[in-house]
């Protein structure tokens, strides 16, 4: 199902907006040597209300593996901006993003004098809206070759999306945001998708969506056995 040949640019840091690293092999950068199992961080991505959350949740607990909320990792100000309907810009994301990554690179790699245990996958739930945002959480396998990153994308229209968001009680994330977000959206094309980009409908009830996601993601894991 996935292919992991090619070539990539990956950004480094804050600079990540505009310097990319040419690499020669897509191999290097998804810890695809097929001679080792890998370590897998599964991202479930997507604009608000295409159910992310109840998707990660649903796949840690199937897999039996840790899950970690993105939106936990916001700032305090983010939460605000948000809140209010104001987007986040670019320079609002960064530290996110980081900070998003590398927890769940500690969830897969905990040091050694922490009393975490290691896991061989981990679920996260980022909007990774642009592909410069998903490059940074890219970077966690081109540090260590054994970690694998995969991004679902749950697809949907802003309508489906709007409906969603406005039936929620006590999220910070309002259905006005849906809207900004679709904006700025950078669909997967067709080369990320043939690396490391799953797609999966999120129109359908979120049960069909959870099942679909668990077959895609074993499939892959499959793959990789």
């Amino acid at each position: 199902m996935l292919t992991v040949d090619g070539r990539s640019h990956l950004p480094n840091g804050h600079s990540s907006a505009n310097n990319y690293a040419t690499l020669n092999s897509y191999k290097q950068i998804n810890g695809a040597l097929r001679h080792q199992h890998h370590r897998h961080m599964w991202i479930i991505t997507g604009p608000a209300g295409c159910g992310k959350s109840s998707v990660a949740e649903y796949l840690a607990k199937e897999l039996s593996i840790p899950y970690i909320e993105g939106d936990d990792y916001h700032s305090a100000s983010n939460k605000e901006k948000m809140a209010h309907n104001i987007p986040l810009t670019d320079n609002d994301r960064w530290d996110w993003l980081i900070m998003l990554r590398e927890a769940a690179v500690t969830r897969l790699s905990p040091s050694a004098s922490s009393a975490t245990k290691p896991h061989d996958g981990v679920v996260v739930t980022c909007s990774a809206l642009k592909r410069k945002y998903r490059d940074v959480i890219r970077i966690a396998a081109y540090n260590d070759h054994q970690v694998a990153v995969h991004f679902i994308y749950l697809r949907a229209d802003e309508g489906v999306l709007m409906k969603r968001v406005q039936g929620r009680t006590g999220h910070y994330m309002k259905n006005t945001m849906v809207h900004s977000q679709m904006e700025i959206l950078e669909e997967p094309d067709q080369e990320e998708q043939g690396r490391d980009v799953l797609e999966v409908d999120c129109g359908p009830s979120l049960t069909q969506v959870q099942r679909m996601v668990v077959g895609t993601v074993r499939e892959a894991l499959a793959d990789d056995s």
